[in-house]
């Protein structure tokens, strides 16, 4: 899923091995999963991106943007895989979008559950997008301690999960990064924010920042692939690929629980 180190990460490869090059074809899929979303008609996409030239990618938040000549956009959400294909390589038969390059190579995007491919000329007129643009992310400096605390104050009673991983508060910060850095932090996901001690806050804005520059600096987490196809080098120590296993701290067992609409990871013994 893209979050913050993904949509980091799969943007700078685009702009690694994407920028200078000309899309000559685009493919849509004969049909979709009901939860693929598009920009209008994804029969138009061709016709829209034909014969544009790669300029850059950026990633923010839950997004990655890349951008064409002829002020022309695709943006992806989270739960879209992007894979390029060299043109060594055979593009799989199934996709949702596949876009061809001038030098053979292609692109597949794919949707597993959920997930929007966009193709637009301009502005792209999305909620979640343009809060995304503008929001200030973890990785950035100005992302500091008074910056969180303000964040802290002006929110409601709730848990911590709901605090941090809910309605895109902190843009790409969900509920995958979310395990690591309350683990880090010591704080049980389900725990209400009213009854963290100063101290606490000072440990979780640390921890936050800290977890989610290690994620992005090893290229994403281990339970994600990115735009190779490779997994990233970042070791989940909360994730689907640890549950049952002991707690690197105590030895303890972690455990998974089902908890608003999604599962929460954690160690009993050191998230009370």
């Amino acid at each position: 899923m893209l979050e913050i180190p993904e949509s980091k990460t799969v943007s700078l490869q685009v702009n690694e091995v994407l920028t200078g090059k000309r899309i000559i074809q685009v493919y849509h899929a004969a049909s979709s999963p009901k939860f693929a979303w598009y920009n209008g008609d994804p029969a138009e996409y061709h016709p829209l991106l034909a014969g544009r030239q790669v300029l850059s990618a950026r990633g923010h938040g839950m997004f990655v943007d890349i951008f064409f000549d002829h002020n022309t956009f695709i943006t992806v959400s989270d739960g879209v895989n992007m894979r390029y294909y060299p043109s060594s390589e055979a593009c799989p038969p199934k996709y949702q979008l596949l876009v061809e390059f001038d030098n053979g190579a292609c692109v597949v995007f794919t949707v597993a559950m959920y997930g929007g491919i966009w193709a637009y000329r301009g502005l792209w007129d999305n909620s979640y997008h343009q809060r995304s643009l503008v929001s200030i992310s973890p990785l950035d400096d100005a992302f500091n301690e008074r910056f969180f605390e303000k964040m802290f104050k002006n929110t409601k009673d709730m848990s911590m999960k709901a605090f941090l991983a809910t309605e895109q508060r902190i843009p790409g910060l969900g509920n995958g990064v979310l395990q690591d850095i309350l683990f880090h932090a010591g704080i049980h996901p389900k725990r209400k924010k009213s009854t963290l001690k100063d101290f606490e806050k000072q440990k979780l804005f640390y921890c936050m920042k800290t977890t989610l520059l290690q994620m992005t600096d090893y290229g994403g987490r281990n339970t994600e692939k990115d735009l190779m196809g490779q997994y990233g080098g970042y070791k989940t120590i909360l994730s689907k690929k640890t549950l049952n296993k002991p707690c690197p701290n105590c030895g303890g067992v972690i455990v998974k629980e089902a908890y608003m609409g999604g599962a929460v990871y954690y160690c009993p013994n050191c998230q009370k």
